[in-house]
């Protein structure tokens, strides 16, 4: 026994000494990604520095050349002119009362049509899916002016009801892009789990809420992530079906700034820094589950 393990002992040495500990080509490929992250990082991160620089300038001095990064002298009144030159507080309450819509509507319709198409069995399923995705390469543009002439003619013109509505039909912005990624992530569960909710009695839309819901939040999380972004950067959409100043959303509010011969350029650029903030606080808090969600709903095709 002893001198088969001092074999043992002297096998493993040799494995080890023979593998290099270091590895200088592997050594400087790792040096090479990182330096080109951190490249590709401070080029993204540019915009937002140069946005944040102006947002504390005198107006004169935003547009000099070379660019002047620290402001000199730092003009903080910047943020409090601009939250009361327009009602920022009234646009931010419409913002979030057509994202929170949105939000709700578009995961409740969306996962729904996602379960149907990857967990019912029903004729002509798989001809309905392939129509739905074609229909992703129709151009938003292209449906705007039917959609218009629609929501004319049902009077919802001025209000929340053409932003908010669709969503809950799962025709929405991007909705079939959601219903094709939780249908992704639904194929990824085990049969398993719905048979055996149904031997104890469970019914299909038991499955679907109680079962297949709470497995499937980090794809949700994607979904709500998305949402809340496009939502709350739109700006053609209320541009179109909004006309009373008391309906407009932040977008809306961040482009009255701009006039027909000049533009309050300070105040823009500190309004803006401000409507990021919640977009940028929100993708921190929850980039954990937005990456795992995006792995996962690509495990299986």
């Amino acid at each position: 026994m002893v001198d088969a393990a001092q074999q043992q002992v002297r096998v493993w040495q040799a494995q080890t000494s023979s593998k290099p500990r270091f590895s200088a080509q592997r050594f400087i490929g790792r040096v090479l990604i990182f330096v080109a992250l951190a490249v590709g990082a401070i080029i993204f991160a540019i915009p937002f520095l140069w946005l944040l620089s102006s947002a504390l300038k005198e107006p004169a001095k935003i547009w000099l050349f070379p660019p002047q990064w620290i402001p000199n002298p730092v003009r903080i009144a910047n943020f409090t002119e601009a939250l009361t030159r327009v009602p920022f507080g009234l646009y931010a309450l419409n913002t979030l009362k057509i994202v929170g819509l949105n939000l709700v509507g578009t995961l409740f319709s969306t996962s729904l049509a996602a379960y149907a198409f990857a967990r019912l069995r029903f004729p002509g399923r798989d001809l309905v899916f392939t129509i739905l995705l074609s229909t992703l390469m129709l151009p938003w543009a292209v449906t705007m002016i039917p959609n218009y002439v629609i929501f004319k003619n049902l009077r919802w013109i001025d209000t929340v009801l053409p932003l908010v509505v669709p969503s809950w039909f799962g025709v929405g912005p991007s909705g079939v892009f959601y219903i094709f990624l939780l249908r992704q992530f639904f194929r990824t569960i085990p049969r398993d789990y719905a048979d055996a909710a149904r031997i104890d009695g469970a019914t299909e839309f038991g499955i679907f809420w109680r079962l297949m819901l709470p497995l499937t939040r980090p794809a949700l999380t994607v979904v709500a992530i998305f949402t809340v972004l496009y939502h709350w950067n739109d700006f053609l959409a209320p541009l179109i079906y909004l006309t009373s100043p008391g309906n407009y959303t932040i977008s809306l509010g961040l482009a009255s700034f701009k006039g027909l011969y000049s533009t309050d350029w300070h105040y823009l650029m500190a309004a803006s820094s401000i409507a990021v903030l919640p977009v940028l606080v929100l993708f921190f808090l929850a980039q954990r589950y937005f990456i795992q969600g995006v792995v996962m709903s690509g495990l299986k095709g």
